[in-house]
């Protein structure tokens, strides 16, 4: 019965798309925009954006919280029609990119980094851009539990890549090993550092220890590889902005993993409060 779901969910998701790839950009986006804010509110994960978002803002009015929501679900809808469209996206010059001197060193001189962001404005452009500025890049994705959806997610994600040596792995063991083997061969890594790692460690995010992924700070200590964060804003016009901030190097020894992530979630506390619209609220990040 659980596969008759699945797959019935798929067939809906994949007329979808192909309804979303025929209409032209912007009314493709708006369509999917509306889609998702109507649909996300009949699933649960309604209810814990709510609550994340009271979590966070204690004062605000429900209106207010009922708002950022609805625009949270808008920004999902958009980015899903864009992760479709990724070459048009990317072909019209949707993406501006700030902060290249942060990144310079690296390219000239063929030096790996870590890149973090985290879920929000669109998430899904980031690898393929650092792609397509010359990075041989593996980015980490959280596995759909519905089989169908995430072999079609996967194989979009893949074909919006276009250098031989970048790939995509799947949250977990398999994502491990195979960091650590493009580490070995001089690969750079891209991953969302916001969401819940039942296997890490306890860290404080909004005045909260929450469960958090800190593996990559290990990486970047013992391979002494600079970590750059990845600020991302959806502008009015529709436009994405890209911002690539200072390198950080995770080799002071009086900085242990708990400090230093606690340092980056300052960081990104603040691009959340400063756009709490294009954040992925529908996570449990606080349970």
């Amino acid at each position: 019965m659980k596969i008759f779901i699945y797959f019935l969910q798929y067939l809906f998701v994949k007329i979808l798309f192909l309804f979303l790839k025929f209409l032209p950009l912007k009314t493709a986006k708006l369509m999917s925009s509306i889609i998702f804010r109507k649909v996300g509110k009949l699933s649960s994960a309604h209810k814990t954006a709510k609550k994340n978002c009271r979590y966070i803002f204690p004062n605000h009015k429900e209106k207010m919280i009922s708002s950022i929501i609805d625009e949270s679900w808008e920004n999902i809808g958009e980015t899903i029609c864009e992760l479709l469209r990724f070459q048009e996206v990317y072909n019209k010059n949707n993406i501006t990119l700030n902060g290249l001197k942060n990144i310079e060193f690296l390219k000239k001189n063929n030096k790996q980094a870590i890149f973090i962001s985290i879920h929000q404005s669109n998430w899904e452009v980031m690898v393929p851009i650092l792609d397509r500025i010359n990075f041989d890049v593996g980015g980490i994705y959280r596995h759909i539990n519905n089989p169908f959806l995430d072999n079609l997610i996967l194989k979009i994600r893949e074909n919006s890549l276009t250098k031989s040596r970048s790939f995509y792995t799947p949250k977990g063991k398999k994502s491990a090993k195979n960091l650590v083997q493009a580490v070995n061969n001089n690969r750079s890594i891209f991953l969302l550092i916001d969401q819940k790692d039942s296997a890490g460690e306890e860290v404080l995010f909004f005045n909260r220890k929450v469960k958090t992924q800190t593996g990559f700070l290990k990486i970047a200590r013992k391979f002494n590889i600079p970590i750059i964060p990845i600020q991302n804003n959806r502008l009015r016009d529709g436009k994405i902005e890209l911002t690539f901030l200072d390198p950080i190097f995770h080799n002071d020894s009086n900085i242990n993993d708990t400090l230093m992530m606690e340092k980056i979630h300052t960081i990104i506390e603040q691009w959340i409060l400063s756009n709490p619209s294009q954040w992925f609220w529908q996570h449990k990040r606080f349970n």
